[in-house]
């Protein structure tokens, strides 16, 4: 069992920067692939990045690339998603997940088979 928590949400302008944490149990986190992905009020939830096992490989949705980046630290059991350049557009709910073993593609959610609670990302204009 892998439990998820999401920190470091908030309320910004336009053009800020946020760096959001999720912090993982488990003794092998090196081998888990982790992604974020996020939900807005009134749409589905949607992929934003992923990084594989070992930090061997990133991928992020065209809509945040080039101002979002997910890094990990393995000692630490934690990912963290910089976001730069935050646009009203980027608001919703952040979901970290995990991933034990690769499934199916990695930008979907079927993918990932723990998810953590969420948390609030407000970009104001």
């Amino acid at each position: 069992q892998v439990q998820l928590v999401e920190s470091g949400g908030g309320l910004v302008q336009a053009g800020d920067s946020l760096r959001l944490s999720c912090a993982a149990s488990g003794r092998t986190f090196s081998d888990y692939y982790m992604a974020w992905f996020r939900q807005a009020p009134g749409k589905e939830r949607e992929f934003v990045a992923y990084n594989s096992r070992g930090g061997a490989g990133t991928s992020y949705a065209d809509s945040v690339k080039g101002r979002f980046t997910i890094s990990r630290d393995n000692a630490k059991n934690t990912v963290y998603l910089q976001m730069n350049s935050l646009k009203p557009e980027d608001t919703a709910v952040y979901y970290c997940a995990a991933a034990t073993s690769v499934r199916t593609v990695l930008t979907t959610q079927r993918a990932y088979n723990y998810w953590g609670q969420g948390t609030q990302v407000t970009v104001s204009s």
